[in-house]
């Protein structure tokens, strides 16, 4: 919203800086069926039944499991002070920004949260995994019954591993991943999860979601008192100037306060607990802001969202860095801070670590498909300053009449200007047909209003484009150009939900004063978990299994997007 920022780009390897804080026209010709057959399931890595078995990289330096702690809020652009945009005070996530290191240039994949949130928590893109369009379940599909996608067996959630490295870890609480929330993914998954319930000495690995600047929190609050005055908000150009638009924008700086709030809350308690100091602190949020025109679009205001990483030692405390990082970065980045392998089939790339990527990522990617019952195909590649956008439908316009978007008094408004056509120029664009090429210089045109897909001059840059998002795509083997019923009768034959084999002893040995367990299942990819004596937590089934005499083992199975299995006593 605010153009790019020129911050100085820190060296991450710099000396601590240690301190004391307490928080407050293209021609689209149709796919082939034995194309979409290749880039669907072609090229598969071979699994071999079982967590462990997943290949990675080894880490590498001295093994050290530090705590890690993610804060997490919803639908919201980089509109804070640390950011440049000085609209609301927020003094907690100012603390954060000051003892630690902003990531300025960070993309989702997504313009909307739950392919987002897949490809968060796996390392992978939606269009690969088939969790693109939102959404899978819990929603209108536009006639399709729900589903939960079924990614490709190799698939984890990065949880998982975690787990397997001897993490406790706990998710408070949204998951929305498209393929269920698979019991093997969390120690704890509640309201109530919470680092303080892990066994004394464990190390965890802890997610808080802050729901309050989530685009609904506009409409649920609009009767509530304002601390901000809609007179000083800055509009973008997108939005005609009226008193109501004015309201939904002080409302969303507003929420923005309260999550601030609740950010410091949760501050407050690591330090009580004396582990502000122990533990790598990540905020960011799941996309860009949740206004008309911003979320779900692949424009960087429905993409680029803040992120703010605090070390223990307040490493390169109060720099920012502007490398291009994507969402499915988060996943690599966080196994290499905690010193455990990446698994090679991830398509993300650590950016922090041991592990970090030895080249800067050249581009980001995004996806557009259906939103809730109206369908679109529209993909999207940047680099450090162009913006290219393919719109597959260029007959529909870019406005998409969503229910659920009209119930906020903003929408409403526009509407109500639309029909009177009493819309600003700009504004109006919106409700036009798309070309079928988009170009934008993000340095020179941070709002993307100034298309030069057709001018000559950038006819280098759009050639480089294109060429890197059809690349990708393939690569991808992008299930949006596949009818999604058809996607679905592949994922869920007969559109039955497909059933998780129960797991099975796959061999024993002699071990102390019991028995060494090995467990496998015939599902390929799926993911096992036990417990002794029937009772307790379930645990992450990821290696031999040490069962004492006269104890019983129950296990049980699930492959993402599968039914899980029944539980079996093994033992």
């Amino acid at each position: 919203m605010h153009g790019k920022l020129h911050l100085m780009k820190p060296q991450l390897q710099a000396g601590k800086n240690p301190g004391n804080s307490v928080f407050t026209p293209i021609r689209v010709g149709p796919f082939r069926t034995v194309f979409l057959l290749v880039l669907l399931f072609g090229a598969m890595l071979p699994l071999v039944n079982g967590f462990a078995q997943v290949p990675g990289r080894a880490s590498r330096g001295a093994v050290s499991r530090p705590n890690i702690l993610w804060i997490t809020c919803e639908d919201m652009s980089p509109n804070l002070p640390s950011f440049g945009d000085s609209t609301v005070v927020t003094p907690n996530l100012d603390r954060l920004a000051a003892e630690g290191i902003r990531f300025t240039h960070l993309f989702s994949v997504s313009g909307v949260c739950a392919p987002s949130r897949s490809a968060i928590i796996t390392g992978m893109y939606p269009t690969y995994m088939g969790t693109h369009h939102m959404r899978t379940g819990s929603g209108a599909r536009g006639g399709l019954a729900d589903y939960q996608a079924v990614p490709p067996p190799e698939v984890k959630c990065f949880s998982e591993y975690l787990r397997a490295g001897g993490y406790y870890c706990t998710n408070n609480e949204k998951t929305d991943y498209q393929f269920g929330t698979p019991f093997t993914a969390w120690d704890e998954n509640s309201p109530k999860a919470h680092w303080r319930n892990r066994p004394e000495g464990m190390p965890f690995f802890a997610v808080f979601n802050i729901m309050r600047t989530h685009e609904s929190q506009i409409w649920v609050h609009r009767d509530k008192p304002l601390r901000v005055d809609p007179a000083e908000v800055k509009l973008p150009p997108y939005y005609p100037d009226t008193p109501l638009v004015r309201q939904d924008i002080a409302r969303y700086y507003d929420n923005i306060m309260v999550m601030d709030s609740t950010v410091g809350g949760i501050m407050r308690e690591l330090a009580e607990d004396g582990l502000l100091e122990k533990t790598i602190i990540f905020f960011f949020s799941d996309h860009g802001a949740g206004l008309p025109w911003y979320k779900r679009e692949v424009y960087d205001r429905g993409l680029r969202a803040p992120l703010i990483v605090r070390f223990p030692d307040q490493r390169d405390a109060g720099t920012a860095e502007s490398t291009l990082h994507s969402f499915v970065d988060l996943a690599p980045t966080v196994l290499s801070l905690a010193n455990l392998p990446i698994p090679g089939h991830l398509q993300g790339q650590a950016f922090l670590g041991e592990q970090r990527a030895r080249q800067p990522r050249q581009y980001i990617f995004a996806a557009r498909d259906r939103m809730d019952e109206l369908t679109d195909l529209v993909r999207a590649v940047r680099d450090e300053r162009f913006k290219y956008i393919r719109n597959y439908q260029p007959d529909k316009p870019y406005y998409q009449d969503l229910p659920y978007r009209r119930q906020m008094p903003l929408m409403q408004e526009i509407l109500r200007l639309y029909q009177a056509g009493q819309l600003p120029e700009i504004t109006g664009r919106w409700f036009e047909t798309k070309p079928a090429e988009e170009l934008y210089d993000t340095q020179k045109d941070p709002y993307e209003l100034r298309n030069l897909a057709r001018d000559t001059a950038y006819r280098q840059e759009l050639d480089r484009l294109r060429n890197a998002l059809t690349e990708w795509t393939v690569r991808m083997r992008d299930k949006g150009f596949m009818a999604e019923k058809d996607l679905v009768e592949i994922m869920w034959p007969g559109l039955q939900q497909p059933l998780t084999a129960a797991p099975e002893v796959a061999g024993t040995s002699k071990s102390g004063k019991g028995i060494l367990v090995k467990l496998s299942c015939a599902t390929a990819g799926a993911s096992i978990a036990y417990r002794l004596h029937n009772n307790g937590p379930w645990q992450l089934y990821h290696a031999p299994i040490p069962v004492p005499k006269a104890a019983s083992l129950t296990a049980r199975a699930v492959r993402y997007g599968y039914k899980p299995s029944p539980e079996v006593i093994l033992f």
